[in-house]
């Protein structure tokens, strides 16, 4: 079984990395682009249409100030932007914001941040995966009724492709992302050189209609553009995973990472509003509810808007619009590689302070934080099922924990540059910190009040569950410090620590049968030369017990044997009792409890053996003053004996 095991990972895995290979895992910036900043630049493929979702509430009336909207939306984006290239050159570890934060503002704010990004991180993997099931139920509607699956196995590839490893999976992605980057170059070039000649361009759904819920005016007209702007807010999603990211890139690291961020910032920001301008431009109608939308056939569902601005731009040319519709798929699939890259690192992170399980901070045969991803994908199946994998659903809990961390962030860096200037003497650098700190002020006032806008417009429509979350995770990352604490406290050697030897040590051997590996666990408790030793047995079947005692007798073993009775045929009782009576004779003494045990070289024969040892180990083990020592005896099946048993010689081989 462990064989096959083996033969399964390293087929989907690869083989194992040696640890000083780690530096060949580096990214350099042509493929730390697509690794990175997949989930900013996919976020394309769906940020506008949620702005569109929002303003369908009124009708048509308000659908083509979404342009103004997605203005607002990449005016916020570059602040951003250049906020976090500060944040890189100034904390290059990967901690990103839970670094900055906790260095700046303490503790119990980082793990605010750590908590909201973790979130974060897991909502990234869901939202997108969730979209790019809908782009290909666009171009192929039979998946429209098979959408969680579809899904969940689009999670499951990603994930083996992650525990690959980074350059290796980064490599593998940057072939899609550069291809959704010009297909989408393409088609915005197309449709504009169209619309220079005078071309009319009209989506499918130009002409439909759409059922407005109520009239907005004054007040609610206000909170229905609040809430397209926080929905729309959603293209910057991704945009910190590069400050968590900066040890993966290649040196100097810093200046790398910056670099990325401003690419990303640049082509992220041209696209969205290209994107945005095209939609007006074809007149593409989306509506939450599929009944609200007058015009669309019965038992067709609605096209992206990305796929209706693709059929438009494109015309009766198909094969353009599946192109647009693969690459953007493939994207919003590997979107979720900016999470998969930020989530194990953070998770490392957080385990090495003690606020995560240890095995989070350990590096798998790839080199790859193994564990936080499958953690990662764990988390996002559960909430790809609970959500029904709908982007609709799904969003409302996105952004408000990447918006926590970005204002959070910001706040971190003011406190960081106004500390450096009043310890720094040099005017220039001076001069310096002080242009970054009025960028990251201007970067806290922004990204503030769009946490104040996303928590007011989308508390009521699911963000309350990341409020409540939040807290959740703050209190049981809390909980495993504590208990960290509290253990180290405990095992840290001090003059006071009982280091004495024992007084004796008294040597058990369990006995159930006469056989070969009974009688090696004797010679090898003999070997120890404990200060006492016997033999035990328990009796349940009194026939098989005198048999036994009479076979000690006649072999002169040199170890008495004791004889424990169970009248309810149990077999751990009884020795766990007799183990602490002595115990309680003798409380200076070590017991060292010899377990016979036979190892099988197949799963299924574990099945078919008796795993009293293996309970009666794992109850001894609670028991103080108790060694548990295990004989193990190799049977014929195991790999081990496999390679000493000789081959037979064939008989055609043999000289006369």
């Amino acid at each position: 079984m462990a064989i096959l095991t083996t033969s399964i990972k390293r087929l989907l895995v690869g083989r194992a990395l040696r640890s000083d290979k780690l530096g060949d895992t580096l990214l350099p910036k042509r493929v730390a682009l697509p690794v990175f900043a997949s989930d900013a630049l996919s976020s394309n493929a769906y940020a506008t249409q949620e702005i569109l979702l929002v303003l369908s509430v009124s009708g048509i009336a308000y659908i083509n100030s979404s342009l103004w909207v997605a203005f607002a939306v990449a005016t916020v984006m570059g602040v951003v932007v250049m906020s976090y290239r500060q944040n890189v050159h100034a904390y290059p570890s990967g901690g990103g914001d839970y670094e900055v934060v906790t260095t700046n503002l303490g503790r119990k704010p980082g793990l605010v941040v750590a908590s909201a990004l973790l979130v974060d991180y897991v909502m990234t993997v869901a939202v997108s995966i969730a979209a790019a099931k809908d782009n290909i139920a666009s171009a192929f509607p039979y998946f429209s009724n098979h959408g969680v699956v579809l899904a969940v196995v689009l999670i499951a590839i990603l994930t083996v492709l992650n525990l690959r490893g980074a350059k290796e999976s980064g490599t593998l992605f940057a072939i899609p992302t550069y291809a959704f980057i010009f297909s989408i170059l393409i088609m915005v070039g197309w449709a504009g050189f169209q619309l220079m000649q005078g071309v009319e361009l009209k989506a499918e759904s130009a002409d439909w209609s759409i059922t407005a819920e109520q009239s907005f005016t004054g007040f609610a007209l206000i909170f229905l553009f609040a809430r397209a702007f926080s929905s729309g807010c959603t293209a910057l999603t991704g945009v910190e995973a590069i400050s968590n990211g900066v040890p993966a890139f290649k040196k100097p690291k810093s200046k790398n990472a910056a670099t990325t961020l401003l690419l990303l910032g640049t082509i992220s920001s041209a696209m969205f509003l290209s994107i945005t301008y095209l939609a007006m431009k074809t007149g593409v109608k989306v509506a939450e509810h599929s009944e609200d939308l007058i015009g669309l056939p019965a038992g067709q569902q609605q096209k992206t808007v990305i796929v209706q601005i693709a059929q438009a731009s494109f015309g009766s040319f198909t094969l353009g619009t599946l192109i647009i519709a693969a690459a953007t798929a493939l994207i919003l699939v590997l979107a979720a590689n900016t999470a998969y890259n930020g989530f194990p690192v953070l998770a490392s992170i957080l385990a090495n302070d003690r606020f995560l399980p240890r095995q989070l901070h350990n590096r798998g045969d790839r080199l790859a934080f193994s564990n936080g991803i499958i953690f990662l994908a764990t988390a996002a199946i559960i909430m790809v099922y609970a959500f029904d994998a709908s982007v609709t659903k799904l969003i409302q809990l996105y952004i408000l924990g990447v918006f926590t961390s970005f204002t959070l962030g910001q706040l971190g860096m003011i406190k960081h540059w106004t500390r450096n200037i009043k310890n720094a003497t040099d005017k220039d650098l001076i001069s310096k910190m002080k242009r970054s700190r009025i960028i990251n002020s201007i970067g806290f006032v922004m990204t503030g009040t769009v946490l104040v806008i996303v928590l007011v417009t989308k508390f009521t429509h699911g963000a309350w569950m990341v409020v409540v979350a939040i807290p959740m995770l703050m209190a049981m990352m809390s909980a495993i410090y504590v208990y960290y604490r509290k253990v180290n406290d405990e095992l840290t050697l001090t003059s006071s620590a009982n280091l004495t030897l024992p007084s004796r040590i008294h040597g058990i051997v369990l006995v159930s049968k006469l056989h070969k590996p009974t009688m090696r666990a004797v010679y090898y408790a003999r070997a120890t030369r404990p200060s006492t030793l016997e033999a035990i047995t328990v009796r349940v079947e009194v026939e098989e017990t005198n048999t036994l005692i009479r076979d000690w007798q006649e072999l002169g073993i040199p170890v008495p044997l004791k004889v424990l009775d169970s009248p309810f045929r149990e077999i751990t009782r009884p020795i766990l009792d007799y183990v602490k009576s002595i115990r309680r004779d003798s409380p200076r003494d070590v017991i060292s409890v010899f377990v016979p045990q036979y190892v099988v070289g197949h799963w299924w024969e574990q099945l078919l053996h008796n795993q009293s040892a293996l309970r009666l180990k794992s109850r001894l083990l609670f028991t103080p003053g108790v060694m548990v020592v295990s004989v193990p005896w190799q049977l014929m099946s195991t790999e081990t004996m496999k390679e000493k048993k000789p081959r037979p010689v064939s008989q055609n081989l043999r000289r006369p």
